[in-house]
């Protein structure tokens, strides 16, 4: 398979391109998914909507914010480290801020936070699910060298499509987190805890395919940080259970 055209089409002399789309697509879906299903967890839509009003531009703030915190030296100006339309977003940092952002509306509505997360972590998954085909418009966030016969070819070498992979995972974690929620779950805060520890198990394989990683040192940021997540959700978990039981539906 062959990397496409990033952009999309043009309107005048400005560059729609795919990435742009399809982040934004994802966001759209996401949102109406959530707000669908927000009577699941006691909340209403209007909820779900003055929550994510906050918590989607300071996630993409803070996503932006993460990717250029770890790569200082390839920028030269302000400019350059705004503008996203080629790219350079860590999912790591877009859910730092953004459930930090999620926390500070939700305590000021008087919402349980761990209900909110457990609504919306589904759909963030499918978002992830879509916006990964963003990388492969873009050619970037791939692996190294392979013979596989679903390598994608990028400056003529047929390479791992890690955003493929990770967007076949988070497809399947949207199902499996919507149906834990719907079924399962028990305690506030389980099924953000369930996602944090198997997106993290995950990210911790596709990131060592990677030639693009954030790197803090000589180790991948994305690895070590999957470790620490899978800790501590673990222990979220287990607590969550003991300490967060739902009372009524």
């Amino acid at each position: 398979m062959i990397q496409p055209n990033p952009v999309a089409f043009s309107i005048g002399n400005i560059d729609i391109r795919w990435y742009g789309i399809l982040i934004a697509a994802a966001m759209c879906i996401s949102i109406l998914i959530s707000v669908k299903r927000a009577s699941l967890h006691n909340l209403t839509g209007d909820d779900v909507l003055d929550v994510t009003i906050w918590m989607l531009p300071i996630g993409i703030i803070g996503a932006r914010f993460y990717y250029v915190l770890f790569n200082l030296n390839y920028y030269n100006t302000f400019a350059e480290m705004i503008n996203i339309r080629n790219g350079g977003l860590a999912i790591h940092g877009g859910l730092i801020f953004g459930i930090a952002t999620l926390y500070i509306v939700c305590k000021r509505k008087k919402i349980n936070p761990l209900n909110m997360m457990d609504l919306l972590i589904p759909s963030v998954a499918l978002a992830q699910s879509i916006g990964r085909w963003g990388n492969f418009f873009n050619g970037e966030a791939h692996g190294g060298p392979t013979n596989l016969p679903w390598g994608i070819i990028i400056d003529n070498v047929k390479v791992h499509p890690t955003y493929l992979y990770e967007s076949i995972w988070c497809l399947v974690l949207f199902f499996f987190l919507s149906y834990y929620n719907k079924n399962r779950r028990k305690a506030y805060g389980q099924t953000i805890a369930l996602y944090g520890i198997l997106y993290s198990i995950e990210r911790f394989f596709v990131e060592s395919l990677r030639t693009d990683s954030l790197m803090i040192g000589t180790l991948k940021q994305a690895q070590l940080l999957s470790v620490v997540i899978i800790i501590l959700c673990t222990g979220m978990y287990f607590y969550c259970r003991k300490n967060q039981p739902i009372t009524s539906k």
